[in-house]
């Protein structure tokens, strides 16, 4: 089973669940934890092969990597602790990972806060992806991961969230971080599947402004589904949680809060 970390709040009956992205770990949070943790339950995961989930594991009887068998991973983990329905909180390819939830098992989910979320690649991330399965095996993936990180997040004042990313990635094994990347192969018609289909779960995007390769098909879907919403946060890149960690907090803790009294 995948390793995680719980905090239990002294009174609230809500979950709140984080959801990293690929080639970091659950310590990419560490901006938010203590605001949620004033609220809510919070669970910390570590995706397989990421975190202190790399010795968790025997990858050697597991099936290739899909979304599906990463998703189930993360459903393992809440039914062992018996957390019948949470509200999810995502990054990056997190966010497919919480999409892919919500369409397996949408009554888990009280709602999803999707930043930096990934629902279309442009023509730009798709060469970009091409590029790196060509030479996945012959680079050291490191180098492919800190060029993803430079075109992804090329502005100065995203450093910190490069920096951390980076930082993370290095944890992983060459051979785990293949995995991982072959999952890729699965993302356009899975995305376009997300785009087309409202799943109608309180869902809260949050954007940077600059967040280029991500921000316009976020921007169309949020038009067309009737229960999704958008922050777009001004001079803040596609990490957002990292880069401007205060209005992150505010905005996912105000639309948590809003889901749990239309409910009550």
């Amino acid at each position: 089973m995948l390793n995680y970390t719980i905090y239990k709040h002294t009174s609230s009956t809500e979950w709140v669940t984080f959801i990293h992205g690929a080639g970091g770990s659950s310590t990419i949070w560490f901006k938010q934890l203590r605001a949620f943790k004033e609220h809510f339950n919070v669970l910390l995961i570590d995706l397989r092969g990421h975190g202190r989930s790399k010795n968790h594991l025997n990858l050697k009887n597991l099936p290739k990597y899909t979304f599906e068998v990463v998703t189930n991973d993360v459903m393992e983990v809440l039914d062992y602790l018996e957390i019948q329905k949470s509200h999810f909180v995502g990054i990056s390819m997190g966010t497919i990972i919480i999409r892919q939830l919500a369409e397996m098992q949408p009554n888990r989910i009280s709602s999803m806060i999707l930043g930096g979320a990934i629902l279309k690649m442009n023509l730009r991330s798709q060469i970009l992806i091409k590029l790196g399965v060509a030479f996945k095996s012959i680079l050291p993936y490191l180098w492919l991961y800190s060029l993803f990180a430079f075109v992804i997040m090329p502005k100065n004042h995203h450093k910190a969230s490069r920096n951390l990313f980076i930082t993370e990635a290095k944890k992983l094994y060459q051979k785990e971080f293949i995995r991982w990347f072959k999952l890729t192969s699965e993302l356009n018609p899975l995305l376009k599947f997300f785009r087309l289909k409202d799943i109608r779960i309180p869902t809260l995007y949050i954007m940077g402004a600059e967040d280029y390769l991500f921000l316009p098909s976020v921007q169309n879907v949020v038009k067309q589904h009737k229960a999704s919403f958008l922050k777009v946060i001004e001079n803040c890149g596609h990490v957002v949680n990292v880069d401007e960690p205060d209005i992150f907090n505010i905005e996912s803790i105000s639309f948590i809060k809003k889901q749990s009294i239309s409910l009550a």
